[in-house]
């Protein structure tokens, strides 16, 4: 176990309770750690990060208001020095590359055991980039297959731009264009050129086979059972 003098600050973003809970019993079983935070969704982990200035944001994908590989590219801009390390159910090569892209440190399946994943905390911090091994075999695959000249793709997700991932987010929830433009601090006419460009490059042209695409990508869950707790 790797121990230093001063404790790793930890932020936990993951919208279900239970999960940040647990996540915190056990990270504070450890000498070395202080979670100094808990949020609920991809922009309270952005406002957070800059508050706190934590050392790691323990950070899910699937998250209300803003998406975590969003929250994850904007908290790298903002904060350069805090490193996210993804923790999601998903881990299709799509959306590992594009947490990536966006940014983090590394990318663990909720799958992962306590004990690696305060490893890989402690690792992350100290500036390693950390993926689950079955993700770590992928992407070698990958590099050795595009070094030998194939082509990769991670389907039409990957295809789309983070601003665009945010605009599907928010139509996923309901929002009108009016309301996302607001969320996002753009004009209503970028917001409806965005979906032009969602419809065309997922070939999908109604608002609920959108939401539907949203939620079997995992940028957004059905949550109703959580929320009527």
């Amino acid at each position: 176990m790797l121990k230093t003098g001063r404790r790793i600050r930890v932020l936990l973003a993951d919208d279900q309770r239970i999960m940040r809970e647990g996540l915190r019993k056990l990270l504070e079983a450890e000498d070395d750690f202080e979670v100094v935070g808990e949020v609920a969704n991809g922009r309270e982990a952005v406002a957070k990060t800059q508050q706190l200035r934590p050392a790691v944001v323990l950070m899910d994908i699937g998250m209300p208001l803003l998406n975590g590989l969003e929250a994850a590219r904007q908290i790298r801009q903002s904060v350069p020095d805090a490193k996210v390390l993804v923790l999601s159910a998903h881990s299709e090569d799509a959306y590992v590359q594009r947490a990536m892209a966006s940014g983090a440190a590394g990318y663990l399946s909720k799958q992962t055991s306590g004990a690696v994943l305060a490893n890989v905390i402690r690792a992350v911090a100290g500036g390693k980039v950390c993926y689950s091994p079955p993700v770590g075999q992928r992407l070698r695959q990958r590099d050795a297959q595009a070094r030998s000249g194939e082509a990769w793709s991670g389907g039409a997700f990957a295809r789309l731009s983070s601003r665009e991932v945010s605009v599907l987010q928010l139509i996923a929830e309901g929002e009108a264009n009016k309301q996302v433009a607001a969320n996002l601090g753009i004009c209503v006419k970028t917001v409806e050129k965005h979906r032009a460009n969602l419809r065309r490059k997922l070939d999908i042209h109604d608002t609920a086979s959108l939401t539907r695409y949203a939620m079997g990508a995992g940028i957004i869950e059905s949550y109703d059972m959580v929320k009527m707790m």
